[in-house]
């Protein structure tokens, strides 16, 4: 199908609004987009010049404020760096909701009206649009945005197996639309069904190559852990999954990555036992626990960095970013 303008794919709503990661150089430095809470008030960041010490910048305060969606939530932010330097952020906007939040900003500071991107619109019985993701694509030109959604009834053979949600179990698969200026979007697809409930889709793109970094979402047998599946290209083919990389018996979300010197560094958020992970590879096939290493700002608080994205950035934006 041709690309459609202004979201006619996806659903009448009109528009007004992280995946991956690369290598680095000397100069960069590096964000952690997050939320903190039940995400009602907003976009959290913290600032590293090693991947491994964090700060909150701001002093912990919020950047913005979410105003899209019904919920008017700002969960799993999700920013990107395009090649003309505008970040591009997406988000959840409400546990149950069919579209998801989007906004740019030239420095993470200043941002645009936000934007509800109604990607599930054309699918009433949706139940939710979960931990968006956006990465560039340079071979294409354009940029990839997916989540994750439950489509009751969509994938019988798994439903059993998913988180109980009322009457419905949440089933999840990962859905993808693509844009080149954020006015004209591809109609939403599926992107990736692995044959089990998934969520958390994100890219590695590493100095070997690019993964797909996703969480099994199974909840009867419990999983809940993360595996990663080579990827040919951000629109794949994806071979299949490789065992799982996080602890034994835990449960994660929320996964995202940098590569940082000839490490990739893989965050987590180990949800139930309220505390940040970490996990370091130079292979992707081995990995060691670096959880130890890491400092995050406000752990074992009430204000504890709830899941989003690590990015790089030009030294001289985290160097603005941290000025009073």
């Amino acid at each position: 199908m041709k690309r459609r303008t202004v979201l006619t794919a996806l659903g009448a709503a009109a528009l007004s609004g992280c995946a991956g990661i690369k290598p680095a150089s000397q100069q960069d430095a590096y964000v952690f987009a997050y939320f903190i809470d039940n995400g009602q008030d907003g976009l959290h960041l913290a600032g590293s010049d090693d991947g491994y010490r964090w700060e909150a910048l701001n002093g912990g305060r919020s950047y913005v404020a979410p105003t899209v969606g019904k919920a008017k939530l700002m969960r799993d932010p999700c920013i990107v760096r395009g090649p003309d330097g505008i970040y591009h952020m997406v988000w959840t906007s409400g546990w149950n909701e069919t579209g998801i939040g989007y906004a740019s900003s030239p420095d993470l500071v200043h941002w645009s009206p936000q934007r509800e991107l109604p990607v599930m619109a054309h699918e009433p019985t949706t139940l939710n649009a979960w931990a968006p993701e956006i990465a560039w694509d340079e071979k294409r030109g354009e940029y990839l945005i997916f989540w994750s959604s439950t489509i009751p009834g969509r994938f019988a053979a798994s439903e059993a197996a998913g988180d109980d949600a009322g009457a419905n179990k949440y089933n999840h698969r990962i859905y993808a639309t693509t844009t080149r200026d954020f006015a004209a979007f591809t109609p939403t697809r599926l992107f990736y069904d692995p044959g089990f409930s998934v969520i958390d889709a994100t890219f590695l793109r590493t100095h070997r190559g690019d993964w797909l970094l996703v969480k099994d979402e199974t909840r009867h047998p419990p999983r809940k852990y993360l595996q990663l599946a080579r990827a040919a290209g951000l629109q794949g083919p994806f071979e299949p999954l490789g065992a799982p990389i996080s602890p034994a018996g835990l449960w994660t979300e929320g996964p995202t990555a940098l590569q940082v010197g000839d490490d990739v560094i893989v965050y987590y958020d180990a949800y139930t036992t309220k505390h940040y992970g970490a996990l370091r590879s130079r292979d992707l096939v081995h990995w060691e626990d670096v959880t130890a290493q890491m400092r995050f700002p406000d752990e074992s608080t009430a204000r504890r960095m709830r899941h989003g994205t690590a990015l790089q950035v030009p030294a001289d934006v985290l160097a603005a970013l941290r000025r009073p």
